[in-house]
């Protein structure tokens, strides 16, 4: 906190302007002349006077006879609202909640106090600023603590939008993967290398549908808008080297080969640092591809949402059937890596097989790591978030008192 000396010529005239700009206002009627009513409550000019140095003493920006006037009506709507509710802090509550405000400046409330006096701020309007705003917050707590509900999903996406701020790309793909177990390698390179060489949305779509083992193959291959930082470094290379209706070449994963067609790239605001790390589970189920496989895989995709719930779906199992890493992208297999830049948190691919294609890859994201990730604290975003819904439902209640209030002007 800033403390200030204010001249007193300055906070004179401040202090006329204010009073002026009240419509049938007189300097003349004295400091401790009511200035505004709020429904019978009086707001003196001395109170202006007082909150007005108090401001300045804070460092507040701005137009201090406006800003002081404001908070000062709005003092009186909280105090009426307050009564009603029989809210009241007692005498040890008053004190220790002056020392807490005082601490905030590293002073005693004694040495504190004797600097607001060098302003000729009165120790009453310290007090009467505090308790008004502690009062307010414990009953806003207490009122509303039981409508607020932050969940995990809420608190990635305030992470995800503190890292924002710059531009990042993001392009518009089809994709093919041709499995390629040893016996067809051959025969699924001479395949992947004729596709690399086609231009046409059209032709490569209809590739799509006819060679390639992932499930986007009923759209003909096509994806989403994703941002190019969700790929390996390497990968994102190749795609941003294309031209609109390219492909890359041939990119060799287990078991098969991958190709990718650019159809659009564009610019948005978002993070533009690519993430620090991904976690993200896998669970094997037996059967790769086959109708009895895809039927498991299904019947886990609608038990679980997150990746905690896999711990529970794995119980009593080898443990060697479920996998969670957190791992760096260039670190990530880069079959794995492809399915994850496609998936948001909790979103699932079984597109991937291990064991020759015996086994299928229940593969979902359960996080993306910005950089330096590992220092945000998401509780204390959560506590941000609960206090951003809390001032919400206060401000609704604030606006509906002053609605119904009759405020005076003199």
């Amino acid at each position: 906190m800033r403390l200030l000396r204010l001249p007193v010529l300055q906070l004179g005239l401040s202090l006329f302007l204010a009073l002026a700009a009240l419509p049938g206002q007189l300097p003349a009627q004295g400091l401790f002349s009511p200035i505004i009513t709020v429904n019978d409550r009086a707001v003196s000019g001395w109170e202006l006077d007082q909150r007005m140095r108090l401001l300045e003493a804070f460092g507040t920006q701005g137009d201090l006879g406006e800003i002081a006037l404001e908070q000062l009506i709005e003092d009186r709507l909280k105090t009426a609202i307050l009564e009603r509710a029989g809210l009241r802090l007692s005498d040890e509550g008053i004190e220790t909640a002056m020392r807490d405000f005082a601490a905030r400046t590293n002073l005693s409330l004694e040495e504190f106090l004797q600097t607001l006096a060098q302003e000729g701020v009165a120790e009453e309007t310290l007090r009467d600023y505090v308790v008004v705003g502690i009062s307010w917050r414990d009953f806003v707590r207490l009122r509303f603590q039981d409508r607020v509900d932050i969940s995990d999903a809420e608190v990635s996406a305030a992470i995800d939008r503190q890292a924002g701020g710059a531009t990042e790309i993001e392009v518009l793909l089809s994709e093919i993967i041709i499995p390629a177990p040893p016996p067809e390698a051959a025969e699924a390179r001479v395949t992947a290398e004729r596709i690399s060489r086609l231009t046409s949305t059209a032709a490569f779509s209809a590739e799509a549908r006819r060679v390639s083992a992932l499930p986007s193959r009923e759209d003909g291959g096509r994806l989403d808008w994703v941002p190019v930082n969700n790929f390996p470094a390497s990968l994102r290379q190749l795609i941003l080297g294309l031209g609109t209706g390219e492909v890359t070449a041939p990119i060799a994963i287990p078991n098969g080969i991958a190709l990718f067609q650019l159809r659009g790239i564009r610019e948005v605001s978002r993070a533009a640092e690519p993430p620090a790390a991904l976690e993200y589970a896998a669970y094997y189920i037996a059967g790769g591809r086959s109708e009895a496989g895809l039927r498991a895989a299904e019947a886990v995709r609608n038990r679980v949402d997150h990746c905690d719930d896999l711990y529970g779906v794995a119980q009593d199992q080898s443990p060697e059937v479920l996998d969670r890493d957190t791992l760096p992208l260039s670190e990530i297999p880069q079959d794995v890596a492809l399915e994850l830049a496609k998936l948001d948190r909790g979103e699932v691919s079984t597109a991937l097989t291990r064991a020759d294609g015996q086994t299928l890859v229940f593969l979902m994201l359960c996080d993306r790591i910005p950089a330096g990730g590992e220092e945000i604290d998401r509780e204390t975003i959560r506590t941000q978030l609960v206090s951003q819904q809390l001032a919400g439902f206060a401000d609704a209640l604030l606006a509906d008192e002053r609605a119904a209030a009759t405020i005076v002007r003199y």
